[in-house]
């Protein structure tokens, strides 16, 4: 099966004797933190995702896709599935707050077994055009901005996070959309 990614260029990840190293989140240069899928919410995905389907695993034959797990592509061979996520009304949930009409769930490639997470080094996916959605405290959209330069991230968060109103910004896939990762005021 080819898996048909967005058209980031694959990110360098570490590892140690092949296995994935740390388990927190992602720092970019300016202490901006990319936040992953939690792995609470993971096992519940492998489970039955934000659909109500069960996850079907699958093998990557190409490598490549974009993993909400770890923070890092795919490599060819992994086992994966697409489930089906809505970063914003978990986070609203958690918050006690209601996203209204901004709820949205949308497809996100995982590990289809648990992982070590995150491994480090800066922030993730950056080599695209990217979309960062600015949301208040309440669950609602306050804005968004595109980010073309690779070098443009910690502008557009320190911009982002200006407005006291910003409690988190998601990353998202300028191509088809799809949520990337999470960050948080703070």
């Amino acid at each position: 099966m080819t898996i048909q990614a967005d058209a980031t260029p694959r990110e360098a990840t570490t590892t140690r004797g092949g296995t994935r190293t740390g388990t927190r989140p992602v720092s970019g240069p300016a202490g901006h933190t990319a936040r992953p899928v939690p792995p609470d919410v993971l096992d519940e995905l492998r489970a039955v995702d934000d659909a109500g389907r069960p996850a079907v695993p699958l093998t990557d034959e190409e490598g490549g896709a974009p993993l909400r797990c770890c923070l890092r592509r795919s490599e060819a061979g992994e086992s994966i599935a697409l489930v089906s996520y809505a970063p914003l009304r978990r986070w609203a949930a958690a918050a006690g707050v209601d996203p209204g009409a901004y709820d949205e769930q949308g497809p996100v490639f995982i590990h289809a077994r648990a992982c070590g997470g995150p491994a480090g080094g800066g922030l993730p996916f950056t080599g695209a055009r990217r979309t960062l959605r600015r949301y208040s405290a309440a669950g609602r959209i306050l804005g968004g901005r595109l980010v073309e330069d690779p070098d443009g991230f910690d502008a557009a968060f320190a911009e982002a996070f200006a407005d006291p109103e910003v409690a988190l910004v998601h990353v998202r896939a300028v191509e088809y959309g799809c949520f990337l990762y999470e960050v948080r005021r703070g």
